[in-house]
This record gives structure tokens, C-alpha cells and sequence, in this order.
């Protein structure tokens, strides 16, 4: 079950969205986003600021509903009954992008509001060790490399990793967190193999399965959309590793310890360099049609730019500042509410 998190309730007057295409005649007139939890508390905390700098303004309604659903709910349509925003911890998809398309959401901005990292975590005091891509593979692929499933310890992948039970509470298929995990671990190992590398020659399909397939036997459990709770089992077992956000490892520092990946901590200035194999771009997906006809919502992207920099507010709960240049071509793009998003845009590797 998804948790849905608000930090708003609705105001009672509406705003008819006759402009945006709506023909049900319903109204809104306070924000709404939707989408993934790694996003959620940055988002929560920009809705805050705004309504207290905003206050003629309704208060912006945030849910978090991981980064699959959520984009789902955006590309539903244009009106009152569809969100004005998707939070989402990877890139849309090219197939989500068509979906939205073909349901009239044709003109969507994207901005890129920072970085984050896939930290992987145990206890305080908890199991220590320094994984590469290719053991986290081992450790959790339903069928690693193609093969059968068979470590049980972490010692069963390395001599020299602790003789102890595999055991890894991860995202869900739905998060955009479990999306990053198969896209910068999992499918890192499975670059550097030979074997896969044919494979995904000859059948894609099944490259995809066998690079991106977590095992389902109890040693990887899926936790939904509620990274605190991976925190809470991790800090309860100390033979247990957790896989979230960074945003979360640096909120529960006097919980949980990153684990190195490659000899690499996965720490603020490791993600912002891009040498933590697991740093990762975070956006905002905004409707071009609805920022004339939900009061505020210009506004509301304006103290995201405003919130978004290497000393800002939103570094200060753990949001990694994207670089400078980076930044400033998103300032624009939330100023101008152009040049909108295209396919070719999301093909580009």
C-alpha cells in the first residue's frame, strides 16, 4: 500500500479551468504534486515556505505516491481532477512521455531541482562493508549474470565481506528509487559482462530481466514507498542493509551509516562530483497549462529556484545543489516555462 502524505488541504473557493481544456467544470485553486517520496520532503518543505511567504494563496497540496504512480496520475490529462506537477527521482520515460501526449498533455516543463544519491545503508553500529556494483548484482538479481540464484551470505560473493546473512530492504517496482538502483547499479555490473553485453545484442527483452530483476526468496524485501521505514528495519537488525536516498542517510545520520560503493562514501560532495557510483539527477514535471489557471503556481516554481542552491534550504535536508551551470539553465526554464519538454528530449542517452 502506497503511503499518501498531504501537507494541505484544499481552500474552499475554486478556480474553473476552462482555459486548461477541463470540460467535467470542476475546480481547484490550490497546487497539487504528486509523485516520488525521495522528492517529497523537498517538495514539502518549498509548500511550506511558499504559503508562508504566499499567503494570499491556497496551500499547496503535496502526495507522495512514488515516482511511477505519480507520473501516471500527471499524464492523466489536463484539468482539475489531474495534478499540476509530478515530483519524480528519475527522468520521465518515453513511454510515460507518450502516455501523457495522447491524453493531451502536450506542453510539460521539466526542471532538474538537484541530485541525489542510491545510499546504501546498515546500522550505526551495524554490518560494514565496501560494495561494488557487481556485488550488490550478485547479492539481490533474481538471476545474476543468467545464472541460478545461490548466495545466501555476503561471504558467498567475497571471502572477505562478513560471514552473515544476505538481507536488503529496498524500494518497490512503482519508486523511482528502485528504477535508479537497476539503472546505476545493477545495470552498471551488467555492462561490464561479456555475456550480458551479447545478450542484449541478440535479445533486449531478456537482457532487461536478467540485468534488472530483483530475487523474490526473502533476501531483498520490497518496504513500498515509505523510505523511513527502511531506516527503522535497518536500525532494528544490524545484519541488515537498507537501499534509499541520500536525502534520507543524511536526515538519520545518528541511525544509519552509508556504506561505500567502489571505495566511494556517499556523501554530499561525492554525489555533487558524480563520483559515488550511485548520484542521480532529481526532477519536477510542471503542466504549461495549468500555471495560468492554478493561482500561485508560477509562483510556487519560482521558490523552488529560490530554495534549490548549494547553501539554500533545501541542502540543509540533504538535497545535493546540481551544479552552478545546471542551475541556472532550470532558472530559466521555471522563469520562462520554456522550451517544453520533447520525445527527442528523453531519447537523448
Amino acid at each position: 500500500m502506497k503511503l499518501l502524505k498531504t501537507i494541505a488541504l484544499t481552500t474552499a473557493a475554486g478556480l474553473t479551468l476552462a482555459a486548461c481544456g477541463d470540460t467535467g467544470g470542476g475546480t481547484r485553486d490550490t497546487i497539487r504534486a504528486v509523485g516520488s517520496s525521495t522528492v517529497y520532503p523537498f517538495a514539502k518543505l518549498v509548500a511550506e515556505t511558499f504559503s508562508r511567504n504566499n499567503p494570499q494563496y491556497g496551500s499547496p497540496l503535496i502526495e507522495s505516491t512514488g515516482t511511477g504512480g505519480g507520473i501516471s496520475l500527471f499524464c492523466g490529462g489536463i484539468g482539475p481532477q489531474s495534478p499540476d506537477m509530478a515530483n519524480a527521482s528519475r527522468r520521465m520515460k518515453v513511454s510515460e512521455f507518450e502516455t501523457c501526449t495522447a491524453n493531451g498533455v502536450d506542453e510539460i516543463i521539466e526542471l532538474q531541482v538537484g541530485l541525489d544519491g542510491i545510499a546504501i545503508a546498515s546500522a550505526k553500529n551495524g554490518i560494514d562493508m565496501n560494495l561494488t556494483p557487481d556485488i550488490v548484482y550478485r547479492a539481490i538479481a533474481a538471476n545474476p549474470y543468467g545464472k541460478a540464484q545461490t548466495a545466501e551470505k555476503w561471504s558467498d560473493l567475497d571471502p572477505s565481506l562478513p560471514n552473515l546473512p544476505i538481507l536488503v530492504y529496498g524500494p518497490p517496482s512503482t519508486s523511482g528509487t528502485r528504477d535508479a538502483l537497476k539503472e546505476l547499479i545493477l545495470e552498471a555490473a551488467c555492462k561490464e559482462n561479456a555475456e550480458m553485453k551479447a545478450l542484449k545484442e541478440s535479445d533486449e527483452d531478456a537482457y532487461e530481466r536478467t540485468c534488472t530483476e530483483v530475487r523474490m526468496d526473502g533476501k531483498y524485501v520490497d518496504q513500498g514507498e515509505q523510505d523511513n521505514l527502511i531506516v527503522q528495519k535497518i536500525q532494528g537488525n544490524p545484519n541488515a542493509v537498507g537501499v534509499f536516498g541520500y536525502s534520507y542517510l543524511e536526515e538519520n545520520t545518528d541511525k544509519v551509516k552509508g556504506l561505500k560503493m567502489n571505495g566511494v562514501e556517499p556523501t554530499y560532495e561525492n554525489i555533487a562530483s558524480f563520483k559515488y557510483p550511485g548520484a542521480r539527477p532529481l526532477f519536477v514535471y510542471v503542466k504549461k497549462a495549468h500555471v495560468d489557471a492554478i493561482p500561485g503556481l508560477a509562483a510556487y516554481l519560482q521558490q523552488w529556484t529560490s530554495m534549490w542552491d548549494k547553501d539554500g534550504p533545501l541542502a540543509k535536508i540533504g538535497l545535493v545543489s546540481s551544479p552552478e551551470a545546471e542551475r541556472a539553465v532550470n532558472l530559466q526554464k521555471a522563469t520562462a516555462l520554456t522550451p517544453v519538454l520533447t520525445k527527442a528530449d528523453l531519447e537523448k542517452k
